[in-house]
């Protein structure tokens, strides 16, 4: 199979291998990474600088012809000293070439044809081009912008380079994104940057200074590259001799620039396949937003059953991403708490007389000394109630329902070098898992004798925690697996009168409305934080206890089929991005 036919005959799994990104931005692409185009761009850039991208014209002159020139030119330019001199690299043997090439091609090693390192001269009045890392792409184009500089400033502690000069950024991480250039438009011609490059000046216009770019940026070069780094961890480097010695394959002259032509077209393709799935990606979130807003904003039983129809019959085209059964389970969290998800039963208790209960278990707590009477919290205004709650709910100040308890913030806080390996649990924001449970074995532990040094913050097992400050501020978990342990500053205990309503106060906390009254009392800082007293003032949809447990009930049951669904997506994705992993394995080997 030819490379255009391996290109064009796999354009349905390019587009279509998806994977989520380790760390996701803002936007609506920024969650995803389209593995697919990815493999696409390193197997272009392999067959590339292994031959197998573009036909071979028996009429080119062959590369071992301008290399031998470009071996008598580097004595000239040594003898006349006009570079360094240094010695010859040997010629690359067969052990060392990686691969068989095209007739016309040769090994060779990037120091044997181009000056690398090199320095230039200028008078100290001269405006040159300054280039810091930053300046510096990871386009495979190898763009670069520049700053004006009088070269007298530039010329000492910097790389020097010039037009047509490649460079290749040699420290970590910057080597791995495939930070490379080559310099043009260089104001005079020359510049000075960053001294985390490595540069090649080369020494013959036979060279093409875009295909010797091709090749540093291709993907066996940076594997390659990463495993010989040295120094520490975030200051790793790639080694000068990596870069000078690795064995290149060298195309004829007219071959490099037919190369670096049909990279330039094959990449724009990436560019407009890349920007097809991303507008596609786009305009599905936009309509599963659409279509599980109608269910939000239904207002009638009859209106909200019509708008899952439509949503139900298109259910295996709407839920196919990560992102939009996310969402799928935000809108079912939504609708528990909007009480739409689950039918009203007349023989239930109302929410009137659930409170009546809750007050009845505080006034029991006050006279046993228990806990001190609570303040009086004021009333539920209008413009908190955000929608309409069935009959026999009522909407209450989330501090009517329970404790709210802070850590202990005295002389008694435990520091981390009074952490031992076993001992009572010391609960922080990082013990918080995706699943609403704390971690089981990353827990931090206390001595029993800190833990009773301590005045408050003690779990019980029926209590929530819940994230007060940082970037997880709103997280909130069980206190499950642990039925002892105390919590840090930046935690707060909710412990319900009631326990049996713990389970619909996660789900509250949880859904899309008990995530936006955090922003009632943010206070927007660079470190956001809440407090206790603005956690009890959180508008809350109390339904009758009953219907919280049928409400739990189904989410719980409606979040496993969601699980399900992204269980079979994600081993989907995976199979997609092995198959254009296997294809670009095939591509390389054929």
């Amino acid at each position: 199979m030819s490379a255009q036919e391996l290109i064009t005959e796999h354009l349905d799994l390019w587009t279509g291998a998806v994977s989520k990104k380790s760390s996701s931005g803002r936007g609506s692409n920024g969650k995803v990474e389209l593995t697919g185009v990815k493999k696409l761009r390193e197997l272009i850039l392999e067959l590339a600088v292994h031959g197998k991208l573009v036909e071979q014209n028996p009429a080119d002159t062959p590369a071992g012809q301008f290399l031998e020139r470009i071996a008598e030119r580097r004595k000239e330019l040594i003898a006349s000293k006009k570079i360094k001199n240094s010695k010859p690299l040997p010629p690359v043997t067969q052990d060392e070439a990686p691969s068989e090439l095209p007739v016309g091609w040769s090994w060779t090693r990037l120091g044997s044809i181009a000056e690398v390192n090199p320095r230039n001269v200028g008078d100290d009045s001269l405006e040159a081009s300054f280039i810091p890392m930053p300046l510096v792409t990871t386009s495979y184009h190898g763009d670069h912008e520049d700053e004006p500089r009088n070269w007298g400033e530039i010329k000492k502690g910097y790389s020097h380079f010039a037009n047509g000069d490649v460079g290749l950024a040699k420290i970590t991480p910057c080597f791995e994104n495939s930070k490379a250039a080559v310099f043009r438009n260089l104001r005079n011609g020359i510049g000075a940057g960053t001294t985390e490059l490595h540069v090649a000046r080369p020494l013959s216009s036979a060279i093409n200074p875009y295909f010797l770019l091709l090749f540093l940026k291709s993907p066996r070069f940076l594997k390659e590259g990463e495993k010989v780094m040295t120094g520490s961890a975030g200051q790793k480097r790639v080694p000068k001799g990596y870069f000078s010695e690795t064995p290149l394959p060298l195309p004829p002259e007219e071959e490099q620039h037919r190369i670096v032509q049909k990279v330039d077209e094959l990449m724009a393709l990436c560019d407009r396949l890349e920007q097809q799935t991303s507008d596609q990606l786009e305009a599905h979130e936009t309509l599963v937003d659409t279509l599980l807003g109608t269910l939000t904003q239904s207002e009638s039983a009859t209106e909200l059953a019509d708008n899952w129809a439509r949503l139900a019959a298109h259910f295996d085209t709407l839920f196919t991403t990560e992102q939009s059964i996310d969402k799928l389970k935000q809108t079912i969290l939504q609708l528990a708490v909007m009480g739409r998800l689950v039918e009203q039963d007349v023989g239930d208790d109302s929410a009137k007389g659930l409170l009546a209960s809750i007050e009845r278990r505080k006034q029991e707590l006050v006279e046993a000394k228990q806990i001190k009477t609570p303040k009086k919290l004021p009333a539920i205004t209008s413009e908190e109630t955000l929608f309409e709650i069935p009959q026999n709910w009522q909407w209450v100040k989330f501090g009517e329902l329970g404790l709210f308890i802070n850590g202990d913030r005295s002389k008694n806080y435990p520091n981390k070098e009074e952490y031992v390996e076993r001992g009572v649990a010391w609960i922080n924001t990082g013990h918080i898992e995706p699943s609403g449970t704390l971690t089981r074995t990353h827990m931090h532990f206390i001595t029993r004798e800190k833990y009773d040094s301590l005045r408050s913050g003690k779990i019980e097992p029926t209590d929530l925690v819940y994230c007060l400050r940082g970037a997880t501020f709103g997280k909130t978990a069980f206190v499950t697996p642990y039925e002892e342990g105390a919590i840090a500053s930046s935690l707060m205990i909710i412990r319900p009168y009631l326990p049996a309503m713990r389970s619909y106060i996660y789900r509250y906390l949880t859904s899309p409305f008990g995530r936006s009254q955090i922003f009632r009392f943010d206070n927007g800082s660079a470190q956001p934080n809440l407090s206790a007293n603005s956690v009890m003032m959180y508008a809350f949809p109390l339904p009758p206890l009953e219907e919280q447990h049928r409400i739990v009930q189904k989410v719980d049951e409606l979040m496993a089929l969601c699980d399900q669904l992204k269980g079979r997506l994600n081993q989907a994705n995976e199979t997609r991005c092995q198959l254009a992993e296997t294809i670009v394995e095939q591509g390389l080997s054929a």
